[in-house]
């Protein structure tokens, strides 16, 4: 869509919210058992995320929430079942409930994940890896195409956490997600915990990985916690749970890249073993010190080790 069409398409229509700005501000994921909490708070910094697939009825209690949240914050709209990897073609009907979402909430950021999830007439409940190779960029790209065609506006795409490599790719997950960015305009989420949690299972180096990212395409960063396990074999393996706090290295990772490319709004995931509201709420305020220290320029100048 051409890019004066679409500016004078928006502009035809008021907003039904504020329009919150997310520049150099933390935030963390919406959860109903934390909302009186943070009713009761009022109106604070930051922004929460929701994932779309929750709210994609037509009222209810979860709109009124999200309503009453939405009022007084901004917020980031993440999908987790458009399957934009998927062989298929993309479910036009989940597409349309994703577009209202959209119209609905005007978030202030939206963003879906590099995986499958869908084959046939069966969901799975995961976000499956793929192999990186020209075959799967077109079919990614084109979904990505359509989606934002349908939402008039770019969509941040997230990096994800795998458990296995495929023999087919013929190149690495930093250059495939380059390429898809310059190939749709499409923006990027860097999920760092998906990151550690990688190279860790595969044995490649972080610092090597994000080196080689696109960080000037970067509109979101995600932080969250990970689990331990070991495999069959008795090796350390890492499970990207969204249970727990941010790890150490984690948070050391992100000092580095926020010295590198300066204050992207960032999200604190946390899905499962759902905490009191403080102990979020205390990861999001540890996420917002980084970024406060960056735009007050104390951050370091970063530059990333390849080794």
């Amino acid at each position: 869509m051409n890019a004066a069409v679409l500016s004078g398409l928006l502009a035809s229509e008021p907003p039904r919210f504020p329009g919150f700005r997310v520049g150099g501000l933390a935030g963390s994921s919406f959860k109903h058992e934390h909302f009186a909490a943070i009713l009761d708070e009022g109106g604070q910094r930051g922004f929460f995320e929701v994932h779309a697939e929750n709210y994609m009825g037509a009222g209810g209690p979860p709109h009124r929430a999200l309503e009453a949240l939405r009022r007084d914050h901004p917020i980031s709209l993440h999908g987790v079942c458009m399957s934009i990897g998927g062989s298929e073609p993309l479910d036009k009907a989940h597409l349309a409930r994703f577009r209202t979402l959209v119209e609905r909430y005007e978030p202030a950021l939206v963003s879906e994940h590099l995986a499958w999830s869908t084959h046939q007439s069966t969901y799975f409940n995961d976000l499956l890896p793929l192999p990186y190779n020209e075959a799967t960029l077109s079919r990614v790209c084109n979904h990505i195409d359509q989606v934002q065609d349908a939402i008039w506006r770019p969509l941040l795409l997230e990096n994800p956490s795998t458990y296995l490599a495929f023999s087919e790719s013929t190149m690495g997950e930093a250059e495939f997600m380059r390429r898809v960015a310059e190939r749709t305009g499409c923006g990027l989420l860097l999920d760092i915990n998906n990151v550690f949690v990688s190279a860790t299972n595969h044995g490649f180096s972080a610092l090597k990985y994000l080196a080689d990212f696109p960080l000037a395409r970067v509109g979101e960063i995600h932080l969250a916690g990970h689990a331990e396990q070991t495999d069959d074999e008795g090796d350390l393996l890492l499970i990207d749970s969204h249970d727990r706090p941010v790890a150490d290295a984690v948070w050391k990772l992100y000092e580095i890249i926020i010295g590198r490319c300066g204050p992207v709004p960032t999200l604190i995931e946390w899905d499962s073993n759902i905490p009191d509201w403080s102990v979020l709420k205390a990861e999001a305020v540890a996420a917002q010190a980084i970024l406060d220290r960056c735009q007050r320029g104390r951050a370091p100048c970063c530059r990333m080790s390849r080794n």
